[in-house]
């Protein structure tokens, strides 16, 4: 298929490329558009950059020629603000197709010209999807420079005006592209976009100008992705014309550049449709005719350039890939410092559970009261099955209700996981601020203190504590054995005693820290075992501390998930993926 025929619908292209080629590609485009790095890295910010260069030329270039490697090539005709681009392509045309004037920014909408014969090629979305496309016209008498009219307006920065003109060989169109320096950061960008999805560059620069800082990155650019280009040297005094040349040629050498077309035009006045003489760029003209000419010379030019453009890609991939592993790692130690902050605290809450300090002031007061003190201890110490009935009839009188040992239970296990969890989350917040990526996280949130209404989650997990260890004294005293005599003490009197043995316990139920409580704690523990059994009261102090430390971790759990939650999971899996398709891609263009 020549390159002047009508593309074949696109069903009708059996695989439109190959076909493995154009998976890896599309597989690649979703891995970089998912990639998430949100955290404040020094690397990241260039990365993301990268990530949105890539993703550009994967959509603007790389998947649209892999799709359709006959269609014509794109040569974009780039540089300097000044340069003489507009006309110079003008001038190849042999129309005045497009505007230059001396306001700066001069090209604020690229113009792409073609053959008509290549029309339906661009009239798509197939490169550059994200510019709309506007029918542009050439009348048929040049109009003169004097009266061209304004600059088109910058609101049309997003649309790419096409224009068919014979003046166009058949098999390359010509793109002007706003100027790489301009003083507008729309039209900078858009240059790059344009630049980066050509198959050739002409690179238009001045006597005056060829070693400006600006064009020659881009040139460098070029020379990383070996594509073609042609470097035209403009306004050029007919005097210096030779030593300007082999300037700029030993320029291009040394920077790998050595075998770019170096084209000169000489300085020459215009006419009064502002064209320059046709032979002033008569070879760069007939370069362009015989390579359009030349099937098997365009399909080269393509495939190196596109091939150099796989081979940066993989580099920019290999890149994001590094940049999410690292944004891994640095999650990684975030989430890290969460999970350590909070384990210490619910490790320090236990401990106050265990070490009998909870038994101190008004739990231990309020114990005290329910069960009596003085020879009632002594009494129940040595007898407590003699005393069964005084205990019973002692409960059965009016002494101190049950629910206020629970009460002051309540209060000070409350106050020891209330403060427990705010030092874990000011622990947490002063390690995330010391982390410039923590620190981003956060921003002017306050996360120092524990969320609001935790100390009423506190309370309402303690109490549904309290009503399991309930339950499950209920369900313990429906033997026929033990009924009678859990139901002289009541539920509440035992569950008090219950708790009691709990923060009493020491080394996993082995021993009973007696000197804490002065002794109280032991009434609670014969109480029990006299009427559960001495194996029961263990199960059941054990099944206790159990249940209130799930109870106290289910409490950290949602204190964390407020750091936690603005964590992200799926850097590792992205980093793994990401390196997978840069090794695929660097492979795919080895074997080009």
């Amino acid at each position: 298929m020549t390159a002047n025929e009508q593309p074949p619908a696109a069903d009708s292209q059996p695989g439109r490329g190959p076909a493995a080629a154009v998976g890896l590609l599309e597989a690649t485009r979703g891995a970089l558009a998912t990639a998430s790095l949100p955290l404040a890295l020094p690397e990241a910010e260039e990365a993301r950059r990268r990530i949105r260069e890539s993703l550009a030329q994967l959509d603007d270039y790389i998947l649209p020629r892999y799709r359709n490697l006959d269609a014509p090539l794109l040569a974009v005709v780039g540089g300097s603000t000044g340069a003489g681009k507009s006309t110079l392509v003008n001038a190849l045309v042999g129309h005045p197709v497009t505007r230059a004037g001396a306001i700066r920014p001069t090209t604020r909408q690229p113009i792409l010209l073609h053959n008509p014969a290549d029309a339906a090629w661009f009239q798509d979305q197939r490169i550059l999807p994200s510019l709309s496309r506007i029918q542009g016209t050439v009348t048929a008498a040049p109009v003169p420079a004097n009266q061209a009219g304004a600059t088109p307006d910058a609101a049309a920065t997003t649309s790419l005006v096409l224009v068919g003109h014979e003046g166009v060989p058949g098999g390359i169109a010509l793109l002007d592209a706003p100027d790489v320096d301009s003083i507008s950061d729309d039209n900078r960008r858009l240059a790059g976009q344009l630049l980066a999805a050509a198959d050739l560059w002409i690179f238009v620069t001045t006597a005056n100008r060829y070693a400006d800082a600006v064009p020659w990155k881009l040139l460098l650019d070029a020379a990383s992705r070996d594509i073609t280009v042609a470097v035209v040297l403009d306004r050029v005094p007919p005097a210096a014309e030779q030593e300007v040349a082999a300037d700029l040629a030993a320029m291009l050498g040394r920077e790998g550049l050595g075998g770019a077309r170096l084209f000169t035009v000489l300085e020459a006045a215009l006419d009064e449709f502002g064209m320059l003489p046709v032979a002033a760029v008569a070879p760069l003209s007939l370069w362009l005719k015989e390579l359009a000419a030349d099937a098997a010379g365009r399909a080269q030019l393509a495939r190196r350039t596109l091939n150099g453009a796989v081979k940066a890609l993989s580099g920019h991939v290999e890149a994001a890939s590094q940049a999410a592993r690292a944004q891994g790692q640095a999650s990684g130690q975030l989430r890290a410092a969460v999970h350590e902050e909070y384990q210490q605290a619910l490790e320090r809450i236990v401990a106050a559970t265990q070490d009998g300090a909870l038994l101190r002031g008004e739990v231990l007061a309020r114990w005290q009261d329910f069960v009596g003190t003085g020879e009632f201890f002594r009494a129940l110490e040595q007898n407590i099955g003699r005393l069964r009935d005084r205990v019973g009839a002692f409960f059965r009188g009016e002494p101190t209700p049950a629910v206020k040992v629970e009460t002051a239970i309540e209060t000070g296990l409350q106050a020891v996981i209330l403060d427990e969890a705010a030092n874990a989350a000011e622990d947490v917040d002063r390690r995330w601020r010391s982390d410039l990526a923590g620190r981003q996280l956060l921003g002017s949130d306050d996360l120092s203190g524990t969320s609001p209404g935790f100390e009423q989650r506190a309370a309402a997990a303690i109490r549904g504590w309290q009503e399991g260890l309930m339950n499950m004294i209920r369900i313990q005293g429906q033997g026929k054995r033990s009924q009678a005599r859990w139901m002289s003490f009541g539920v509440n009197g035992l569950g008090a005693a219950l708790m009691i043995v709990v923060f009493s316990m020491t080394a996993g139920l082995t021993g009973l820290e007696i000197g804490i409580a002065g002794g109280t704690a032991v009434v609670g523990q014969k109480l029990l075992e006299a009427v559960f059994g001495e194996e029961a009261v263990r199960k059941l102090a054990r099944q206790a501390r159990e249940d209130l430390q799930t109870q106290c971790r289910s409490l950290l759990e949602a204190e964390k998930a407020r750091f936690l939650s603005r964590l992200s999971d799926d850097a590792a899996g992205s980093a793994e993926t990401l390196a997978r398709n840069a090794l695929a891609l660097r492979r795919l263009a080895e074997s080009a």
